[in-house]
């Protein structure tokens, strides 16, 4: 917020803005930011202070809040926030998720991994019901054109086979790489985080880590995406997918 967010958002004007890593409590957050450019803010926030936490700003009134997944060890790190938007004629639910990093050493590695395998029957079991959009920052980079240095990375955390792999199977299952949907070739241009270290950012040496995953029927409306680049909040970059609001 003190870089300028909410004049970003004010110029934007989303319908919806979904954020992760948090790293805040409730009583951290001012009315500004529960309340941003129009939206309301809905927020899962870890258990542990100044860790993770994710939320979902919203300019209409979900017509439900799913706070958490249903796994235990997850959950209590703030890591899954869905809203359901549910009328006669369409059932849709928006998630904010942060998987995740295993970057710290093999304990948190071995962390992601049962990550990815709750999630993989909890999304099984959503994705027949219902359309889904699913924003998040997933600390995984898909393909080989997804990030900078490819090959110098296949095993670090992010990269590695499983991690891809399971990112594989998600859309297998039946979700939509928006992005990808829209430029299914673009390289450089893609990435949305950067290492702090070594004027990453200034040399654009970096991953494309958040995605918008849409089941067909809404990916099949996005019309246009962004990543922001022309001016830096964090170590990551607004993605933004302009959808028609029909199919």
């Amino acid at each position: 917020m003190r870089k300028g967010l909410g004049q970003w958002v004010a110029d934007h004007a989303p319908d919806c803005m979904c954020v992760q890593e948090l790293k805040a409590q409730a009583d951290d957050l001012d009315h500004d930011m529960r309340e941003l450019g129009g939206m309301r803010g809905y927020f899962h926030f870890a258990q542990k202070k100044g860790y993770s936490g994710v939320g979902v700003y919203s300019r209409v009134e979900p017509s439900d809040v799913r706070v958490g997944f249903g796994n235990a060890e997850f959950d209590a790190e703030g890591r899954y926030l869905e809203l359901r938007f549910d009328t006669p004629a369409r059932r849709l639910s928006v998630i904010s998720l942060y998987l995740p990093s295993g970057s710290s050493g093999d304990e948190r590695q071995e962390a992601k991994y049962r990550c990815l395998a709750a999630l993989t029957p909890h999304l099984a079991g959503l994705l027949p019901q219902r359309e889904v959009l699913m924003c998040g920052d997933l600390n995984i980079a898909h393909q080989h054109i997804d990030l900078k240095n490819w090959r110098s990375n296949l095993k670090n955390s992010g990269c590695l086979p499983a991690e891809r792999q399971w990112l594989s199977a998600t859309l297998q299952q039946g979700m939509v790489d928006v992005y990808r949907h829209l430029h299914p070739e673009a390289t450089d241009a893609c990435y949305t985080w950067w290492s702090n270290r070594g004027q990453a950012w200034a040399k654009n040496v970096g991953w494309r880590l958040d995605y918008q995953l849409a089941t067909p029927t809404l990916a099949r409306t996005a019309q246009r995406v962004e990543v922001f680049k022309a001016q830096r909040f964090s170590d990551h970059a607004p993605l933004t997918v302009w959808y028609a609001s029909r199919p």
